[in-house]
């Protein structure tokens, strides 16, 4: 299936703003479950199922984890979401450490690298699906390629496939990208998110965390240097990109992966999904589109909200169920 935005529906910007205003109003209206799960001694993560009727062992379950500054109801998670349930799967959207409802069972941060939280998630419903699939987005998508490269061994076998939209394969190159000027809305954008849940979950973790170190920070690195680097266990800001990207992973990649990328990503410079290497066996198939911008990919689809990024997940992954 080709990508064919509308001439008016093109370049980077344009698809990643287009993308937010034609979901924005999707809705999950469906009966909900929801999952706890402990990831770590003490560390408990949020997410909620959707089955569909019958045996759950009859269906396939879809796995979805959202980006930086989303939570279960994120726009591009309902429509991939609803995309998926039509077509008989099991849908369980999770929230990372932290973020959306997890805040409420959890009040710790979430940052790039914990992918055993998205394996401790998988293991959990994979013990009602014998078929999942993993589908991330932005930094979720950097969740679901280390989960599926580093820490391939702990995923259980029912983890069939993955699908990973607009992925920061490095986590540093795509820090300077996003702080270039004309990101400037998108760097606002996210500081305000990271310094609101920053203070929200200050206020609940009795005292884990320092109270108004979120004062003065200016850029989302400065963020990461001040808050993310220090209370994740890593030495600086550049330490923790390093450690917390996902590229360097990729070849070890041992179940079919679909990794879909947009030449004109305003945050993910292209050279940047291009450097690194891929298994042997072709296992990992990566689509860099000329535009689709960051989580945009709007065009006419059967996907809600003109995600048309949610059919070509779908078809990737039912082809791998």
């Amino acid at each position: 299936m080709s990508f064919k935005p509308p001439w008016f529906a093109r370049g980077g910007h344009t698809q990643t703003i287009l993308g937010y205003f034609h979901r924005r109003n999707l809705r999950w209206a469906l009966p909900t479950e929801d999952l706890i799960v402990e990831s770590e001694p003490g560390i408990k993560v949020l997410a909620r199922a959707t089955w569909q009727p019958g045996d759950r062992a009859t269906s396939p379950a879809l796995l979805l984890l959202h980006g930086m500054g989303g939570f279960d109801h994120s726009s591009y998670m309902v429509s991939m979401g609803l995309h998926a349930w039509s077509a008989g799967w099991h849908i369980i959207r999770m929230n990372m450490r932290g973020a959306g409802d997890s805040f409420e069972v959890c009040p710790r941060l979430y940052h790039a690298g914990l992918d055993v939280d998205l394996v401790a998630m998988a293991r959990r419903v994979a013990a009602e699906s014998p078929r999942v699939g993993l589908f991330g987005a932005s930094l979720g998508a950097n969740h679901v390629l280390l989960a599926l490269g580093r820490s391939r061994a702990a995923l259980p076998s029912e983890v069939k496939a993955g699908v990973a939209i607009s992925p920061p394969l490095d986590l540093l190159r795509c820090s300077d990208k996003l702080h270039e000027m004309q990101n400037r809305f998108y760097v606002s954008y996210f500081l305000a998110q990271l310094k609101a849940t920053y203070a929200r979950i200050q206020e609940r973790s009795g005292g884990f965390y320092e109270k108004g170190r979120e004062v003065g920070v200016t850029t989302v690195r400065n963020f990461d240097e001040r808050i993310t680097a220090p209370y994740g266990g890593f030495v600086s800001a550049d330490d923790y990109y390093t450690r917390a990207s996902s590229g360097p992973w990729l070849h070890n990649i041992d179940r079919p992966t679909l990794i879909l990328s947009a030449e004109d990503d305003p945050m993910i410079p292209v050279d940047s999904v291009r450097k690194f290497d891929f298994p042997d066996s072709g296992v990992v198939a990566h689509e860099i589109l000329p535009t689709g911008g960051h989580v945009g990919f709007t065009a006419a689809t059967r996907g809600p909200g003109r995600f048309w990024a949610a059919e070509r997940a779908l078809a990737f992954l039912a082809a791998h169920r």
